[in-house]
């Protein structure tokens, strides 16, 4: 009888975990595209969003050459944050490459950043992944992270249109279709 009591509240606790855990992460913000009034044009990148991305940053990469952000404004960016270690990173990864392999001709850039891996570990795992995208390192870089944070956990992707603005968020991991939905509505 104490045992199974035990296990109920063992149950509840992790129950109330969990609400609370994707609580704090926060959700998921898929693309929103703006509709053009009265026929109009579609603007290429437009979302509705007038938060402007924080592209004030100059990161390493995996080789050590720098990398503004600044430099990609006018394209479609995923900013992928995410780690070696961390399984549902992993699982994101071969459709990010199919996705750059197909969009990258077309203004997209998928940049991905590790919070917690050195170079050395970044170029490894991106050699045996066949990796095709820039891999940044962010472990040392406090104010990217926190610019596009708060990020409670990986993997956290942030989509930003090519005027600038923050359009999208996934907190924890998607599917290769949701970021080409949301891709190709912003390029």
């Amino acid at each position: 009888m104490m045992t199974t009591r035990w296990v109920i509240a063992a149950a509840g606790a992790l129950g109330v975990g969990v609400l609370t855990a994707s609580a704090l992460l926060g959700p998921t913000r898929h693309v929103v595209v703006d509709e053009p009034e009265g026929g109009a044009e579609k603007v290429a990148g437009a979302c509705q969003s007038d938060k402007p991305a924080n592209l004030d940053f100059t990161v390493k990469d995996m080789n050590g050459a720098r990398v503004r952000l600044a430099d990609f404004k006018g394209k479609v960016i995923l900013i992928n944050f995410w780690a070696t270690w961390c399984p549902p990173c992993k699982i994101e990864i071969p459709g990010f490459i199919e996705l750059y392999d197909q969009y990258k001709d077309k203004g997209l850039v998928i940049l991905g950043v590790s919070g917690d891996d050195d170079a050395e570990t970044l170029r490894s795992f991106a050699t045996e992944w066949k990796i095709n995208y820039p891999m940044l390192v962010g472990r040392d870089e406090e104010k990217l992270l926190d610019a596009y944070g708060p990020l409670f956990g990986y993997p956290t992707s942030v989509l930003v249109g090519r005027s600038g603005a923050v359009c999208g968020r996934h907190v924890g991991p998607a599917t290769k279709e949701e970021f080409e939905r949301e891709i190709k509505a912003l390029l």
